[in-house]
């Protein structure tokens, strides 16, 4: 565990945790973005000039390090904006969001299948420790919180299929073709329903958008720099983007118990 923000910590006092899903706890979609980086390019390059397709790739791949965390029908939106400033052609985003789902759940369902048929436990789709951190946070009192880009209904039965979701006392994914988001609603609903103050949250996961959301609330941010093809360790690319957003702290995994409570303590 890397502590970034050597000034303040959460000494003792957080009592509410919204953990990001897919790449913090969960990689049932590991590599959604070699399904998702093709496809926009694919469009995009339809009504592009010839040559221009080293461009537009790097323009997707920052595009997608810049937009993780966020609801994929945002990152749908975007791709509609650039093909009709290439094209002049308008494609609904939900079609676009339709599209990418249809091509990233031939490789999920047949994870999730693998799990729920038992020919692979939950655990190798799990980021090393994650359970064990969820449960130990929960027994200290902490409320646990699930918000995730991914659609409700998907993460829901994931989070399921891993044995965690009843770890958590609210679970909110994307509303079904509804562009809200799921983690500021979850992060407003603690604020103004159970009345938590800032120094008492502690936001969790991989991506910039719910890092920065935990800055903005007042919280505290673990910044999870996960490598999900191996489930534990730093995927470095991950942490630059996590420092960049403003993570009090980075881990790669929850395997070190002792120096995240010793960080969460303030020890």
């Amino acid at each position: 565990m890397e502590i970034i923000n050597k000034t303040e910590n959460p000494n003792g006092k957080i009592k509410a945790a919204v953990f990001d899903f897919d790449g913090t706890v969960s990689t049932f979609r590991c590599g959604w973005e070699k399904v998702m980086g093709p496809m926009m390019l694919e469009f995009m390059l339809g009504g592009a000039s010839p040559g221009s397709e080293p461009a537009l790739r790097d323009e997707v791949r920052r595009y997608i390090d810049e937009s993780t965390g966020i609801q994929t029908v945002y990152q749908m939106e975007w791709l509609s904006d650039r093909v009709f400033e290439l094209t002049g052609v308008r494609r609904d985003k939900w079609e676009y969001k339709e599209e990418y789902n249809r091509r990233l759940m031939s490789s999920v369902s047949l994870k999730k299948r693998a799990v729920e048929n038992g020919d692979e436990p939950a655990e190798n789709y799990l980021i090393a420790g994650s359970v064990d951190f969820l449960k130990a946070l929960r027994d200290r009192g902490v409320g646990l919180y699930l918000a995730s880009g991914t659609d409700h209904a998907d993460v829901l039965r994931e989070a399921e299929l891993l044995g965690v979701a009843d770890l958590f006392r609210t679970i909110a994914g994307a509303p079904e073709h509804r562009a809200d988001c799921s983690k500021e609603s979850v992060l407003k609903m603690l604020f103004e329903e159970n009345g938590f103050s800032g120094g008492e949250l502690l936001v969790v996961g991989d991506g910039k958008v719910e890092i920065a959301l935990g800055k903005r609330y007042g919280g505290f941010s673990l910044g999870a720099a996960t490598n999900e093809l191996s489930r534990r360790g730093v995927d470095p690319v991950k942490r630059e983007r996590l420092l960049k957003a403003g993570a009090d702290a980075i881990t790669g995994d929850f395997t070190d118990a002792a120096s995240l409570f010793g960080w969460l303590d303030g020890v």
